[in-house]
């Protein structure tokens, strides 16, 4: 049996574009799977009385610049090009990531999923915009008009909402997390470790 390793994201996390853009190399070299799960990161700082790392350490320049240091180790250990800075963020991700759940429910997952990434993080999208979300799918041959009606289904609303207070419940507190049955590691950092004790490594 392939080892499954839960893969806890949302769009407006720039380190989980990283990984994204990290797995498919990890599950050809090591016979894993990712399962990519959406939760809403905002859902979940609101639950614990969190914040991103920018509004907390935002006003600490030496914290922020050692991160963009520790994000160009990753990609350039992953071999990851491409990223840039969002220059709308924070994005609300609410209607991407109920897009997420409308596009597993349509069979178009993996293909809405690298949409959104590289449109928030490649392209610098303001996809919280309805109508720059619907175009981007437009470009990207995907069935806006059908994502964009299941996204407004209450029941997948309601997904993404039991998604994020499964997650709060685990002990998820930001994005990226990662699981392997009942263990979790948080951080595109523990990205290694996780795959490790998946391989047994």
């Amino acid at each position: 049996m392939v080892p499954e390793i839960e893969f806890l994201f949302d769009f407006g996390s720039p380190n989980a574009w990283m990984v994204h853009r990290a797995i498919p190399a990890i599950e050809k070299q090591y016979g894993l799977s990712f399962r990519y799960v959406p939760v809403l990161l905002g859902g979940v700082f609101k639950a614990i009385g969190n914040q991103s790392p920018m509004q907390a350490y935002g006003h600490i320049p030496a914290k922020r610049d050692y991160d963009m240091v520790e994000m160009r180790r990753f990609m350039e250990r992953h071999h990851i090009t491409g990223f840039r800075m969002n220059p709308h963020f924070p994005v609300n991700t609410l209607l991407a990531m109920r897009g997420a759940v409308a596009a597993a429910a349509l069979g178009c997952a993996p293909a809405y999923i690298e949409s959104m990434m590289a449109g928030m993080w490649e392209q610098g999208l303001k996809l919280d915009d309805p109508a720059v979300w619907e175009e981007l799918l437009g470009n990207d041959a995907l069935p806006a008009a059908d994502l964009a009606l299941k996204a407004a289904d209450p029941a997948i609303k309601a997904q993404l909402v039991a998604n994020t207070e499964a997650a709060v419940k685990r002990g998820v507190f930001g994005i990226p997390t990662f699981f392997l049955g009942s263990e979790m590691w948080f951080g595109k950092d523990r990205l290694r470790d996780v795959v490790e004790a998946a391989t047994g490594a």
